[in-house]
């Protein structure tokens, strides 16, 4: 690995990981990569039709594929899915390859950020609240076990909150300064 360490954000839908994660590339000058959107563009199709076609699985192992060559890369801040975490491969891959930044939410603050998202293929489900809290129940501990840093993300702006990333992870033992 190079001196410049990679930044992976973990967390659960709606944490803010792409948000946050593209302020904080621009501050230490790094590429920012969401995941999703890197199979999307890989692939051809959106997300929630490779759900469809080859079900959580199939995308599974296509995010586990695409998470390997991003993480061999040098200076790249990651923005992962939700589920990334589940594969213990992919936990793997996210300790070895760089630092990991574990954005803490409630699900009462997924609802309200995700109140108009329809592109979510686990959160198609009549009791969304339900299903995320399913999901936090299953996740939180595993993003708290793989995590170098924990953020709370805050009911604040987008730059509030990248600025409150970017000095704990300059008061943290992050590499990159």
């Amino acid at each position: 690995m190079s001196s410049h360490q990679n930044l992976f954000f973990i967390g659960p839908t709606g944490a803010g990981k792409t948000t946050i994660g593209k302020r904080v590339a621009i501050h230490y000058g790094m590429t920012f990569v969401d995941l999703d959107h890197e199979i999307e563009e890989r692939t051809g199709v959106d997300v929630s039709l490779i759900f469809d076609i080859e079900g959580e699985e199939g995308f599974r192992r296509r995010e586990t594929a695409a998470l390997k060559d991003l993480a061999s890369r040098d200076d790249v801040v990651l923005a992962t899915g939700g589920g990334c975490v589940l594969a213990s491969e992919n936990r793997g891959i996210l300790r070895s390859h760089g630092f990991v930044v574990y954005l803490q939410t409630t699900v009462d603050r997924q609802l309200e950020r995700l109140y108009r998202d329809k592109q979510r293929p686990l959160l198609q489900a009549p009791n969304r609240r339900e299903v995320l809290e399913r999901m936090a129940e299953l996740r939180n501990p595993i993003y708290q076990s793989v995590a170098d840093l924990t953020v709370i993300s805050e009911p604040v702006s987008v730059a509030q909150m990248a600025r409150q990333v970017i000095r704990q992870l300059r008061e943290s033992d992050y590499a990159r300064r």
